[in-house]
């Protein structure tokens, strides 16, 4: 059996990883028909490219993350945390966090940013990332609260995608104490 293989398949046949590639085939492939029974979905060309290329970069993220540690803690809490960065992105593509555009939304997509940077900046290693994962939760807090007094139901819901956050940092924290990374 060769590295490429997990039980006698070849690895690209993965259970989970087939799911994944066919959710996001599914999330693209949903609007397209929804066009066809509805007005009220009204997506371009350009929308389709942008989120095919937000979901597919996320894909290969996750791809990319699991493959760093066997470690199930590990691989949860990156899987988490990409997915809360293709949320923020999406919200704010989509409607915008705090109000309609502005400041504000462009300080969460600073945060996914700095997350990305962040995670590459310390070799994805679990202790570390346990500081990268609470420092955007609290950050997200932060822009949040600040948020209030323009959009309260906006800055309430930023304020709970802190909670994936300070969950991928308790899977990394887990993980660190793990042997094996």
């Amino acid at each position: 059996m060769t590295n490429a293989e997990i039980g006698g398949k070849p690895r690209f046949w993965n259970g989970w990883r087939v799911m994944g590639w066919g959710m996001v085939a599914a999330l693209l492939v949903t609007p397209a028909i929804a066009m066809r029974f509805t007005q009220e979905v009204d997506w371009s060309p350009a929308d389709f490219v942008v989120m095919g290329g937000l979901m597919v970069s996320i894909g290969l993220m996750i791809e990319f993350l699991v493959r760093q540690s066997g470690n199930l803690a590990y691989r949860l809490a990156s899987v988490i945390a990409a997915l809360t960065i293709f949320l923020t992105i999406w919200v704010n593509l989509a409607v915008g966090m705090i109000g309609e555009e502005g400041g504000y939304n462009l300080l969460f997509l600073a945060l996914m940013v700095l997350a990305v940077a962040g995670a590459i900046a310390v070799s994805f290693r679990p202790r570390s990332l346990v500081w990268i994962a609470t420092g955007v939760g609290l950050l997200q807090l932060l822009a949040g609260a600040v948020g209030l007094p323009t959009d309260p139901r906006g800055a309430m819901l930023s304020m709970m995608f802190a909670l994936p956050w300070m969950l991928a940092a308790g899977l990394y924290r887990h993980a660190a104490g793990s042997p094996g990374r």
